[in-house]
């Protein structure tokens, strides 16, 4: 596997390190020795996936507070998304700011999201599927969001926003 550095402390993008062969290939996708040598929280209690029928549909910016903070790896499996960490750590150097990266189903590229960081995505092609793997089990006392337009963090939108939940639209301004 290959860790790529973000400007948000503890973000990587991270790369297959493709094995090919006549039958085509082979890539490790996750390692927790990996994990571990880079920093990264390795425990693995979850995995989900997030279908999205329509080009346009967002999700997010969601994240879960102590004691259930989490970390995610995402990884989009078919079409594409604009994925983006927001970092919420209050002692970050970078608090409020975000990265984005396009995620696709043939460059098979993840993201790490820390602890502290919220996470969202636009989907970019209609019938896309992400998979997400979590290090704490869900805890709705503790799931959290922040609104994609909100001013105090300054994200913007590669396309327009077609579908989005009333919870996601309706958060408050961050304080």
């Amino acid at each position: 596997m290959i860790f790529l550095d973000t400007r948000l402390p503890g973000v990587f993008e991270i790369h297959l390190e493709v094995k090919p062969d006549d039958r085509g290939f082979f890539a490790r996708a996750w390692c927790q020795e990996e994990f571990e040598a880079h920093g990264l929280n390795p425990r693995l209690a979850q995995c989900s996936l997030s279908f999205n029928t329509r080009k346009g549909t967002l999700r997010g910016i969601h994240y879960q507070a102590a004691p259930y903070a989490e970390a995610k790896l995402v990884r989009c499996t078919k079409g594409a998304v604009y994925d983006v960490v927001l970092d919420l750590r209050p002692e970050s150097p970078k608090f409020k700011q975000s990265i984005a990266v396009i995620l696709t189903a043939e460059k098979r590229n993840m993201i790490y999201v820390p602890e502290g960081c919220a996470h969202g995505f636009l989907t970019l092609e209609g019938e896309t599927e992400v998979f997400y793997q979590m290090s704490e089990f869900y805890s709705a006392e503790s799931a959290r969001g922040v609104r994609f337009d909100d001013p105090a963090f300054g994200m913007t939108w590669p396309e327009k926003i077609e579908v989005i939940s009333e919870r996601d639209r309706n958060y408050p301004n961050f304080e």
